[in-house]
């Protein structure tokens, strides 16, 4: 019994390890944000482990984004928590953060105009370029699994609208798709209850 207990012990803590790893390698190389993570979470979480699916990606993006605190971290928690509960969330969150908070340790210990010298900001204009094609490519997928009729792209066209045109918050951007998605299923339904 002792045996079979420590056993299970064991793949949990296996499986935390391995939340962790996850999320340590997408902090690592990411790079700009939380936008930018888009592609990495759609190899690492869809993919490669099957922690989660398109859908399901984009709907814990929305959540994070709405959410106080960094875009990433949020994400992390949220996936980390649907795959092993709370301690996966712990895990998955501080994977995500390590990487960066390595580098800024060592940054601040031994260089102190890093970001002055004419190299680095080469790098950093390089890795916008990459980040910015990397953004397309993960919503281009992205976009088959969340624009699936007219009047998905009109909820889109409305909000992309709002954000880029007005500067209206992420926030009362996704409340806003939530009260309209509530309202055409709620349509729908009646729809399709009258036609009966």
């Amino acid at each position: 019994m002792e045996l079979l207990i420590l056993d299970k012990r064991c793949v949990v803590m296996k499986e935390l390890w391995q939340v962790f790893f996850c999320f340590t390698r997408i902090g690592a190389l990411t790079f700009g944000g939380g936008y930018s993570m888009l592609p990495m979470l759609q190899r690492e979480l869809v993919e490669k482990h099957n922690w989660a699916t398109d859908e399901e990606v984009v709907d814990f993006f929305a959540i994070a984004q709405c959410l106080p605190g960094l875009i990433a971290v949020n994400m992390a928690t949220l996936i980390g928590r649907k795959v092993k509960g709370a301690p996966g969330g712990v895990a998955a969150a501080i994977g995500v953060v390590s990487p960066s908070y390595a580098i800024i340790v060592v940054i601040a210990a031994f260089l102190r105009n890093f970001i002055e010298y004419p190299v680095v900001q080469n790098a950093f204009f390089g890795i916008r370029v990459a980040v910015c094609a990397l953004i397309v490519n993960a919503l281009a997928k992205l976009w088959k699994s969340g624009i699936k009729d007219a009047v998905a792209f009109c909820i889109f066209a409305v909000v992309f609208a709002l954000s880029v045109f007005w500067g209206v918050s992420p926030v009362y951007l996704v409340l806003l798709a939530v009260a309209s998605g509530i309202v055409v299923s709620k349509l729908s339904g009646l729809k399709k209850g009258g036609a009966q």
